[in-house]
């Protein structure tokens, strides 16, 4: 499993990255990061919801009750055009640590 503070780390850049592919609802959001990290996150609504509404109160994200397709009122979140900037933003800047790490890795594998 993956530590607390790395799933609470990557939330933001996640759920936009989610929402920049298409509107999306909380289980089904739940969901598709269980399906993205083969399991090893396991998100749940009281971590989830906070992280949405935050992002809703910054501008990133939109929401509108509709109807689903079972008929239940379903809360549905959508990127906006300066969540799509700050998705951009995340994406380059978890690159830059992935590609840092993957080189402290490498030193430290030269070296034993």
């Amino acid at each position: 499993m993956i530590s607390k503070e790395l799933v609470a780390a990557s939330a933001k850049p996640m759920i936009l990255s989610i929402l920049a592919r298409g509107e999306s609802y909380g289980y089904e959001l739940i969901q598709h990061v269980r399906k993205l990290s083969d399991g090893e996150m396991n998100w749940k609504d009281g971590m989830l919801y906070p992280v949405l509404h935050r992002l809703e109160d910054q501008g990133l994200i939109r929401s509108e009750w509709r109807n689903g397709e079972s008929r239940r009122k379903r809360k549905y979140y959508a990127i906006t055009p300066k969540g799509k900037k700050a998705f951009e933003a995340e994406r380059i800047q978890w690159n830059r640590v992935h590609s840092a790490l993957v080189k402290s890795w490498e030193v430290r594998l030269c070296q034993s």
